[in-house]
């Protein structure tokens, strides 16, 4: 049961991540905030069958609590028109493109290179199992650049959603 869990959980997290993208059903950018949410929660899903429940909980309410109504607040602050959007042109190329490029393998280098370098030693992935304590000392010891690393590209994400949803000024 827990394989078929894990499948449909898996399966319904990159299917609504995919939609927070590429979104065919609406050009509102609250739809995509919607499905991000239900990518949270079924991610919640696999941290409970991982036996994590605290950072299920966490992830529930953190992240598509909090994170995601400061999404939104933002989405509705700049109250855009369809008419006043700006005309998604895919395929262009202006200057901002390749430093994008740039940033997304510099980033990919340093999950790579943080993944191989790392391992959780046995001992301490048998202690991490629902508790928290153990969870928090592994977390900002051992684990403290892969952290941080994803703070940033919370932000980043959230500069990029502004950005993004602004008006032209042209």
């Amino acid at each position: 049961m827990e394989d078929a869990l894990f499948y449909i959980f898996s399966a319904f997290t990159l299917v609504c991540g995919l939609l927070v993208v590429v979104n065919p059903f609406s050009r509102n950018p609250v739809t995509s905030a919607m499905f991000l949410v239900l990518a949270i929660a079924s991610l919640a899903g696999l941290f409970i069958l991982l036996h994590a429940w605290f950072l299920a909980a966490v992830q529930v309410l953190v992240y598509a609590g909090a994170v995601m109504v400061l999404f939104l607040f933002v989405i509705m602050m700049l109250n855009l028109k369809e008419e006043e959007r700006r005309r998604r042109r895919p395929w262009t190329v202006k200057g901002w493109m390749g430093a994008g490029a740039v940033a997304v393998a510099a980033i990919v280098g340093i999950v790579g290179r943080s993944l191989a370098g790392s391992s959780i030693p046995r001992d301490a992935a048998a202690n991490i199992e629902g508790a928290t304590l153990p969870l928090g000392q592994l977390l900002f010891t051992r684990y403290l650049l892969p952290f941080e690393i994803v703070s940033i590209l919370l932000l980043v994400a959230m500069i990029g959603v502004i950005l993004l949803s602004k008006k032209d000024l042209r």
